[in-house]
């Protein structure tokens, strides 16, 4: 199924994100992960996508595939273009089309010292364009609440996004933030720029005090005075932080959905535990 067809039935949808383990070794057991998470009944999971390496030996396919296959979840494939050319993606495009797979959340992909940047593609919007015209993929597109770290400013930002629905994006899944009202005026922004689609925000509950602060550096996210609290206070305590966090990430969630939004996207970290907490405290909300 299309992701996009779950927002034509006036629904909210719950969805997880995971991310390929890194040893082999924990990657024969991520069906402990899965088991649980599939448990839950998302509406879609989606599998992030390592820089560099091949269709053949990236670990994101061969979750997707278990996870629409095994666990009849429909999945979404990040995709990132930057190190890749356009015989490379085709590869990737061919594959997913084998596996039955038809979500892909486009994505430029950070840059990295390590890899050479290619030339066929600077934006996910190319990504997008060029894979609309020979495949009939459903692409889902990021956006970013407190702007990307690379924006020059909203007006700059605002045209991104538009670049990328117009191109063929059918619906957009937000980079993490911690404070509700900055998506919000993001989302009213994007309405005023005729960016119709829907926008799922992704919320990251924090459970690791030094994961998070390197997390609100990469990601440009601001750092609320009451979440700097929850931090200092608990963070040299793994259980009381790990409380604490969810809590927080479940008043952003409740507060998302009492205001309508049209899902919550949650970055779980491959953390069970995490997903369990949040369905529990929304189990007769959502």
């Amino acid at each position: 199924m299309k992701i996009s067809e779950l927002y034509k039935k006036d629904r909210r949808t719950l969805s997880f994100e995971i991310f390929p383990p890194k040893r082999e070794e924990n990657l024969k057991n991520i069906d402990e992960t899965l088991s649980v998470l599939c448990e839950l009944k998302p509406d879609f999971i989606s599998v992030t996508f390592g820089a560099g390496g091949s269709a053949n030996s990236n670990n994101t396919i061969a979750i997707a595939k278990k996870i629409k296959n095994d666990y009849g979840i429909e999945p979404v494939v990040h995709l990132t273009c930057l190190s890749y050319d356009k015989h490379e993606i085709d590869e990737f495009a061919k594959i997913l089309e084998y596996e039955g797979i038809e979500n892909i959340l486009a994505l430029r992909g950070d840059k990295n010292e390590r890899l050479v940047a290619k030339e066929d593609f600077k934006h996910s919007t190319d990504l997008i364009s060029y894979l609309k015209h020979n495949h009939d993929f459903c692409f889902l597109g990021a956006c970013y609440p407190e702007l990307h770290p690379e924006s020059t400013g909203i007006a700059g930002e605002l045209s991104g996004i538009k670049s990328k629905v117009d191109a063929g994006a059918e619906v957009l899944l937000s980079q993490l933030f911690f404070e509700n009202e900055a998506f919000y005026k993001y989302n009213e922004r994007c309405k005023n720029a005729d960016i119709n689609i829907p926008m799922i925000p992704g919320i990251m509950p924090v459970i690791n005090a030094a994961q998070i602060k390197r997390m609100v550096s990469l990601c440009n996210a601001s750092f609320p005075e009451r979440f700097q609290r929850i931090i200092s206070k608990y963070e040299n305590n793994k259980e009381a932080l790990f409380d604490a966090g969810m809590s927080y990430a479940l008043s952003q969630v409740i507060d998302l959905l009492v205001n309508d939004i049209n899902g919550i996207h949650l970055y779980t970290m491959n953390n069970p535990r995490v997903a369990r907490r949040i369905c529990e405290g929304i189990k007769n909300i959502i």
